[in-house]
């Protein structure tokens, strides 16, 4: 396990380079100057959009644009808004919210313009099974130019790349944080989640995009209301904290944060790196997924269903992960005192392994074999945080006198010494934002957050099932989806089964799916965006003009491709 993880942290540090997050934060900045801030149209007209208003049966597509909006959100408004934030503020600090709120703003641009393009390029040879995504604008637009075996080529990379996040953020991810919350609340082994996971999932993907577009237009709605709802309430009990948290953020942002409690520090560095990554994992601007969600809409307009997409990260990272976090600032469970307070703090002995802490016994009897545990240390520099603390992360087992802990090795060149008179519960993810709630009021967190990680779980894991469906069929045609989403449904229980162990592993894991996507998708967006930006300010302009509606058809496709549709 400890090779997987370095492997994982190896894979990260290249895949998530700083210069790679550059290249995010400046298409994001290029889309938005260039389409006049799109940001505003999203906002303005997508929601008549989204309200039915343009919507004509006799369109080419299999869903209307409300419920290709739902299944795009339910893969992005899920775990990534309960958890994700609180890996965020957990591993970057306060700060990482800003952060995530600066790319929740431009993802608007990223994900119009490629949405955009799936739609100019998506296939409806058969108009009410359409196929669409990043495989299919760079298939479809080389080989307009006389290059198919290169577009080919392209697409296969990003089907591939889409798999692998399908399979860690999209599903493993998921169910993996379903299982330890339901764990630690109800004793309810992480396995046998795992099983009711793939089996509620598996009866919903099997009857494709048109059941999924009914099961998730129902859900999302609904189980954003009720945690919004929730979260209301505790934020009206800490009112008075909310201006000093949104300056807390502010300024976290573009400094180091202190350490303090369950938190060990953090640089403004590593605050935009945790937020921007969660932020990307999220709302999945730039990964290209989406997309592919959209391209089954009802509808002969491209653009109006990239405008409709642009309010996904508005939705998903504005106000959904705006909310969670606040949750987890204002209750200070982000930063809380010591949860076990000890009498005698574990010692440190070198061995081939690294520093060992000795093994630490437990008070009471409120325990389980497994339970984990973490022991804040002074050691070496810590490269993430700037500052010389580190977290040690260790696993709760029986014995003859009661439980104790065994602690994992830290290898350090100085001997660590411990900084507070206590340890701490590892709450991971979702854990971390239902201990928030529970802060507030005891048991409401056990019950809003569990009833919300299984809806966004599911809802998340149907729409990416239906993601990875879609790269399947590119990559091996229709005679492939049935044993992918019988595998698909077997990974749900495997990420049940104790594989992951630590939100940092967890990190690292959705890390590197979201990275591989963006790595296939950005290239793509930036080699066509000049044709989803041509369309677009084509489309405003006959919206300016009221030449829009049944009377005004739309520009022959060829020629809005091509730029002849604006040519005198």
């Amino acid at each position: 396990m400890a090779e997987f993880s370095a492997l994982l942290a190896t894979l990260n540090s290249v895949l998530w380079h700083e210069y790679v997050l550059y290249a995010i934060v400046g298409t994001g900045v290029l889309f938005t100057v260039w389409s006049g801030f799109c940001q505003y149209r999203a906002l303005t007209h997508g929601p008549a959009v989204v309200r039915g208003v343009y919507d004509d049966p006799n369109d080419p597509g299999a869903i209307n644009h409300f419920q290709a909006l739902s299944a795009a959100l339910s893969a992005t408004v899920g775990l990534g808004n309960i958890g994700g934030v609180a890996l965020a503020i957990a591993l970057g600090g306060p700060g990482a919210v800003f952060w995530m709120w600066i790319i929740g703003l431009l993802g608007m641009s990223i994900k119009l313009t490629e949405v955009t393009l799936s739609m100019l390029y998506r296939n409806t040879d058969d108009p009410d099974n359409p196929h669409g995504g990043p495989m299919w604008v760079a298939h479809k637009a080389l080989e307009r130019r006389g290059l198919p075996r290169l577009g080919r080529t392209i697409g296969v990379i990003f089907c591939v790349t889409l798999l692998a996040s399908t399979t860690t953020g999209g599903n493993m991810f998921q169910a993996w944080n379903v299982g330890e919350l339901t764990q630690e609340y109800f004793s309810v082994p992480s396995w046998i989640t795992g099983i009711v996971l793939a089996v509620m999932v598996g009866a919903v993907i099997i009857g494709g995009i048109q059941r999924i577009g009914k099961v998730t237009a129902t859900l999302v709605p609904f189980m954003v209301v009720l945690y919004l709802g929730a979260g209301s309430y505790v934020l009206a009990l800490n009112i008075g904290d909310i201006p000093g948290i949104f300056a807390l953020i502010v300024k976290s942002a573009f400094a180091p944060t202190e350490a303090t409690g369950a938190f060990i520090g953090g640089s403004a560095a590593s605050a935009f790196l945790f937020g921007l990554k969660r932020a990307a994992f999220s709302n999945e601007a730039g990964q290209g997924s989406s997309p592919i969600a959209h391209s089954a809409a009802k509808t002969d307009e491209p653009v109006r269903e990239g405008i409709v997409a642009g309010l996904e990260p508005f939705i998903d990272t504005i106000v959904v992960c705006t909310f969670t976090a606040l949750i987890i600032l204002s209750t200070g469970i982000w930063n809380r005192a010591p949860d076990v307070p000890l009498d005698v703090m574990p010692s440190a002995a070198q061995t081939d392994a690294g520093w060992q802490f000795s093994q630490t016994e437990l008070p009471g009897d409120d325990w389980s074999d497994d339970d984990r545990l973490m022991l804040v240390v002074k050691a070496h520099a810590n490269e993430t945080t700037g500052h010389s603390l580190h977290r040690i992360e260790g696993v709760v087992v029986s014995s003859d006198d009661g439980y104790v802990v065994n602690w994992v090795p830290i290898a350090s060149p100085s001997e660590p010494t411990t900084v507070d008179t206590g340890i701490y519960r590892t709450y991971v993810g979702a854990t971390l934002t239902a201990k928030a709630f529970d802060s507030v009021s005891p048991g409401l967190g056990k019950w809003l957050v569990s009833i919300a990680a299984w809806m966004f779980a599911v809802s998340t894991m149907i729409a990416w099932s239906y993601y990875g469906e879609q790269g399947m069929v590119y990559l091996a045609g229709e005679k492939s989806v049935l044993p992918y989403k019988v595998v698909y449904c077997l990974l749900i229980v495997i990420a049940t089964l104790g594989i992951i162990k630590t939100d940092t592993d967890l990190d690292n894991m959705t890390g590197v799916g979201t990275a591989v996507m963006l790595f296939a998708n950005i290239p793509i967006c930036w080699l066509f965006g000049h044709q989803a930006m041509r369309a677009y300010k084509d489309y405003v302009a006959r919206l300016k003009s009221g030449h829009m509606g049944p009377d005004h058809p739309p520009p022959d496709l060829d020629d809005l491709l091509s730029g002849r549709d604006v040519q005198k």
